[in-house]
């Protein structure tokens, strides 16, 4: 059985000694503050540029499948322009190193309500078949592909960043059987893929 706990432990200080080796200055926050894992201060250059990051972690064996469970709170709309997740893959074999999938938070929700939506909804399923909500929603790697080492997004504000996401999501967020959620910031305008 795996340890949860550990599991997010192991994540976290993964993301913390990522961050420091790159100059920043990561805090870990107390238990219990939601969406907030590390506070980090960029350290060097000029300017002192603090952002916020969550931190979700998977660990499966080497070659497996990653994904990650990203529920309501997950998918909740961005408060600020500097709210990140870290994405950490940790392989349960000890001498293969960790993935990071760095992610802008409204990037990672609009990814989470799309994926699930589209399993959701999808077409030619029975009826009934499919009930899960969209608080249970679990995202693999693939989606993430091009987040992953982007340790550079951490420097572009949310509405600056590029959009990594696959196209397909982009055509699904304009499909009405599946879109954005309301109170997304996308769900007026939505931005470009590259």
């Amino acid at each position: 059985m795996v340890d949860t706990k550990q599991t997010k432990t192991i994540g976290e200080h993964y993301a913390a000694a990522e961050l420091a080796r790159r100059g920043w200055a990561p805090a870990f926050t107390r238990d219990g503050l939601e969406r907030t894992d590390i506070l980090a201060v960029l350290t060097v250059g000029d300017q002192r540029r603090l952002i916020e990051v969550q931190v979700k972690t998977t660990r499966h064996p080497l070659g497996s499948k990653f994904s990650w469970p990203l529920g309501l709170k997950a998918q909740g709309p961005s408060q600020h322009e500097r709210e990140y997740f870290v994405l950490v893959a940790v392989p349960t074999d000890d001498a293969s190193p960790p993935r990071y999938f760095i992610v802008p938070r409204a990037h990672l929700a609009a990814a989470a309500w799309i994926v699930h939506m589209d399993w959701l909804t999808e077409p030619g399923v029975p009826a009934g078949q499919r009930s899960a909500g969209v608080d249970r929603s679990r995202i693999p790697v693939e989606i993430f592909a091009h987040y992953e080492d982007r340790w550079d997004l951490l420097l572009v504000d949310e509405s600056k960043a590029p959009v990594l996401l696959p196209p397909r999501l982009r055509e699904l967020a304009l499909d009405a059987r599946v879109r954005l959620p309301d109170g997304h910031g996308w769900h007026e305008v939505l931005p470009e893929w590259t």
